[in-house]
């Protein structure tokens, strides 16, 4: 009998705090978690323990946040917080991302592929093109087009994979009779010379247990898209219904098998945001309070929403705390601009205040559910079952409590449901991915 198909879970590891750059003020939080890097292992010994297929850190090599009211965006070095994680964990992935734009092939290739070893084969790299200006400057450089972003991040790719390759499998002979440490013979250079990148090689690495770490790809459009199915088998999407969520993942499907790959063999997490409370109500009450401790962004939200349905609202022509009148209720309409608009009018036209539709998260740049964990694990099924995707990013609202709430209870419903595994499949982040082994570049990848 064929084993049902299951979810897989990264979760998503921001500065230290969770989703919200308010969470550093709750009460229970550690104001100083950005430089603990002990709040990494712990909840990644967390999402070990619920079985998640991997941690995630996203990066942008640059302050991207005015740090008066909010907290940075991601860790201070993702891979030397990884490093810290593998250090204290056994099964679970590590991915980060590191740009292909503003570091070289070599580096990159060195950096992952060391800890792919350390690790015993849990690594992963996601492989984005970098388009903030602010991180450019930190470069000296200012940002190149679009296209030249992406022929950048193939070269980049295939050198790296490439030297990932450069040592055979047997090339490690660790002959201590014969003082034979390697097989020199079977660890040659690459050679590979590209318009904007070039290695001699070799790596001074073997191969890992997994062979070599696995690609990830967050980016969009077609550019996205062809360098995800050539070359990715995880991708980090960002949609925000089950609709465009399912589009996403057929057309990232199709690509993979345009370049002669089995569909299946490509990932992709979806991204998810939550609160977690007893009642529907404890969880708002949970996000109405990190929305407190800015006051002065609530006007700049209460203007976007109304941007979203329509109306010109803003906390001096309505009240925030009430439902809005019938009558503009009646002019309200989803902008069509915006897939998070049709969410936000339907709360609207539940009855649901202005203050009440903002925290359940409807300008956030993941899909929210403020609820109990049986609400999160019935978005979570729907998506999925939907074929939206197959799995999720999830990324709570406060770390140092959120972590611990999904993995208590919300994962034994879905695994009760049948959703989601109870152990992992193996050692390896390829093993507990269901992707295959690979060592070098995609022989499709040579031309």
């Amino acid at each position: 009998m064929k084993k049902r198909k299951e979810m897989q879970l990264a979760l998503q590891m921001v500065s230290g705090y969770g989703a919200e750059f308010s969470a550093w003020r709750m009460p229970g939080t550690d104001p100083a978690a950005y430089i603990n890097t002990d709040g990494y292992v712990e909840r990644a010994k967390l999402a070990e323990k619920g079985k998640f297929q991997m941690i995630f850190i996203a990066d942008t090599p640059a302050l991207t946040v005015d740090l008066g009211p909010q907290t940075p965006s991601f860790p201070m070095d993702p891979m030397l917080a990884l490093m810290a994680v593998a250090r204290e964990t056994k099964h679970i992935g590590l991915v980060a991302t590191l740009s292909t734009t503003f570091n070289y092939p070599y580096n990159i290739a060195r950096q992952f592929k060391a800890l792919d070893v350390i690790s015993q084969g849990r690594v992963g790299w996601n492989a984005v093109t970098t388009s903030d200006p602010l991180a450019a400057a930190n470069f000296g450089a200012q940002i190149a087009s679009r296209k030249e972003r992406y022929d950048m991040a193939h070269e980049s790719i295939q050198i790296v994979q490439a030297l990932w390759g450069s040592w055979e499998s047997d090339a490690w002979t660790l002959d201590v009779e014969g003082g034979k440490f390697a097989d020199m013979d079977k660890i040659q250079p690459i050679n590979l010379q590209g318009q904007y990148y070039a290695s001699r090689g070799p790596l001074p690495i073997p191969p890992s247990d997994q062979g070599q770490p696995v690609i990830f790809q967050a980016g969009g459009g077609e550019e996205g898209l062809e360098l995800a199915g050539r070359y990715a088998s995880g991708v980090y999407a960002n949609p925000y219904d089950i609709e465009s969520a399912r589009e996403h993942r057929q057309a990232l499907q199709q690509s993979a098998a345009r370049f002669g790959r089995n569909p299946d063999d490509i990932k992709m997490y979806a991204g998810f945001m939550f609160s977690i409370g007893s009642t529907e109500e404890e969880a708002l009450e949970r996000r109405r309070q990190l929305m407190s401790f800015n006051p002065e962004e609530i006007p700049n939200r209460v203007r976007y929403l109304g941007s979203m349905v329509g109306l010109p609202l803003s906390v001096h022509s309505v009240d925030i705390d009430q439902p809005l009148a019938t009558d503009m209720l009646k002019k309200a309409y989803a902008n069509p601009m915006d897939p998070r608009s049709h969410r936000a009018l339907e709360l609207l036209k539940k009855g649901l205040s202005i203050r009440d539709v903002l925290a359940h998260g409807v300008i956030n740049y993941h899909p929210v559910v403020a609820g109990t964990p049986v609400q999160v694990a019935d978005f979570l099924e729907e998506w999925f079952l939907a074929g939206a995707c197959d799995g999720f990013s999830v990324v709570p609202d406060i770390a140092y409590d959120g972590v611990a709430d999904f993995v208590e209870l919300v994962v034994p419903i879905l695994q009760d449901r049948g959703l989601f595994h109870r152990e992992y499949e193996g050692k390896t982040l390829r093993e507990n991915m269901g992707v295959p082994y690979q060592y070098g570049r995609l022989k499709e990848n040579n031309n």
